[in-house]
């Protein structure tokens, strides 16, 4: 049995990433170290390290998916890999990306008012006021934490759903940072 090494736990970080963002949503920033980390490390190491070993939302499925057999275990369908899906879904997930930021930017000129709600599937708008104190901190910095938080527990619902049809890691195969990680790696490895 392979001894436990400290990053082995990061699956901890991803509740309590989520914990902190139902209370204060300002914690939503701190999901920017899950955007920023694997690109650095594609980009500066060539490899997927960060997706490999210290991912804590692919630790979280394997522990709720494999440990605890919340999933039905189950190969997922080719698609998923198809680079026709993935590709697919990473432009998908960037317009989305682009949109926030951009009601982001909204807000910071003022041509928009600050939305208290989270964003569940980019369709399914859900009151979250109780997170922020208005006046806290200047309004774009809070639209951008709902609009983040939005994405972040989106792709977390997209990721447990498939891990309970299918196999605990199944998300990993078409995760938007997964695919760009990838992409990075290609070019950086030519």
């Amino acid at each position: 049995m392979r001894r436990k090494r400290w990053y082995d736990y990061l699956w901890i970080w991803s509740i309590v990433y989520f914990a902190l963002g139902f209370f204060n949503i300002l914690f939503a920033w701190l999901g920017m170290i899950d955007f920023l980390l694997p690109l650095a490390f594609a980009a500066f190491g060539g490899n997927k390290f960060f997706c490999n070993h210290l991912c804590g939302r692919g630790q979280l499925f394997q522990k709720l998916g494999g440990e605890l057999k919340c999933s039905r275990n189950k190969p997922s369908p080719r698609w998923f890999s198809a680079k026709w899906f993935r590709y697919g879904f990473l432009v998908f997930f960037l317009v989305m990306f682009g949109n926030m930021v951009f009601q982001t930017y909204l807000v910071a000129v003022g041509a928009e008012s600050l939305r208290e709600a989270i964003k569940l599937f980019w369709t399914f708008r859900i009151p979250w006021g109780w997170t922020y104190t208005a006046g806290t901190v200047s309004p774009w910095i809070a639209q951008f934490s709902f609009g983040f938080y939005s994405l972040m527990l989106t792709s977390l619902l997209i990721g447990l759903i498939v891990m309970v049809l299918y196999r605990p890691r199944s998300w990993c195969t078409f995760c938007p940072m997964g695919t760009m990680t990838q992409s990075i790696c290609k070019i950086k490895n030519h």
